[in-house]
């Protein structure tokens, strides 16, 4: 009888442990469940900040000034020098189509210039960064052409590429050079003595530290200058589209404005606003997505 006893013992002991585990086990998956229903209301409610809803807020204050004709008062104007939003809105939707083929046809000389003159602007920093002697110059160069004004650079470019969309395209490269290369130079100079030591100190050759290195450190710098540019290759594509060109957002703003069709021009110019902020929001997800390791993107 005691031998009986005692090996049930131990089926008694462990059976206990697993009923108490079996019941922790249920108390996890309760608090859990639990948990998780107290989050969903949270995450609904995540995009109700002061950061999104204020400044949706003042938007639409802005527009209820507008359209009552606040503005008009004020600035002592009248409704064919500042349509109301409404007359804006009527006009995009009767003009819908054309709308968004000129704003396809501007957004894709802003995307390809900027993206030719960035590229041409950090070879211009690699060269600058490697050879100081020399490519220190071309920095002085590069920030020269951006002081030309677009209202030169246009006719000019015009004449070389023709009426196409080459022509913007050398326009925008023009003007979205100099933010590339003088942000990748800066990115790339200012790196770590320490980090560098420590690469000469395992014989790392010259293509080593700027791969594993400089060019490391210049990326933020980069998507800083990508996102001055965002905005500034709309500008450049839009001002030489003013001067020869048969298509575009800024064609068509010059034609409206001429034949004093204001909703219309206005149209074009709210289309042009959408387009450039749709455009930084892209390029600002691309720099979450390739800069994580960076300090500005862990918070």
């Amino acid at each position: 009888m005691e031998s009986n006893t005692v090996r049930d013992t131990p089926f008694l002991a462990s059976s206990e442990k697993e009923t108490t585990t079996a019941v922790h086990s249920s108390d996890n998956n309760v608090i859990s469940m639990k948990s998780g229903k107290r989050r969903g209301p949270r995450r609904r409610l995540s995009w109700l900040k002061p950061g999104v809803i204020l400044p949706l807020l003042a938007g639409v204050l802005f527009l209820l000034l507008w359209e009552f004709q606040v503005f008009h008062k004020l600035l002592d104007l009248k409704k064919y020098q500042l349509p109301l939003p409404s007359a804006i809105g009527e006009a995009m939707r009767d003009n819908f189509s054309l709308l968004l083929s000129y704003t396809g046809y501007t957004l894709t000389e802003a995307v390809a210039g900027m993206l030719i003159g960035s590229a041409c602007g950090f070879l211009i920093a690699l060269a600058a960064t490697a050879w100081p002697r020399w490519g220190g110059g071309s920095l002085t160069l590069v920030a020269a052409l951006n002081a030309v004004p677009i209202v030169a650079l246009a006719p000019i470019m015009n004449l070389w590429f023709g009426d196409g969309i080459g022509s913007r395209a050398a326009i925008v490269t023009a003007t979205t050079m100099a933010a590339m290369a003088i942000n990748a130079y800066k990115g790339m100079v200012a790196v770590d003595p320490l980090a560098l030591d420590l690469m000469h100190s395992y014989a790392a050759g010259k293509p080593a530290v700027f791969r594993y290195l400089r060019i490391q450190n210049s990326l933020p710098y980069v998507f800083t200058a990508l996102k001055i540019n965002a905005t500034a290759s709309m500008i450049g594509a839009i001002v030489g589209e003013f001067f020869f060109s048969s298509r575009g957002l800024g064609y068509l703003l010059s034609n409206s404005i001429k034949v004093a069709k204001m909703p219309l021009g206005w149209s074009c110019i709210v289309l042009a606003a959408i387009a450039g902020v749709i455009f930084y929001l892209a390029v600002e997800w691309l720099e979450r997505i390739f800069i994580k390791w960076h300090s500005s993107q862990r918070s």
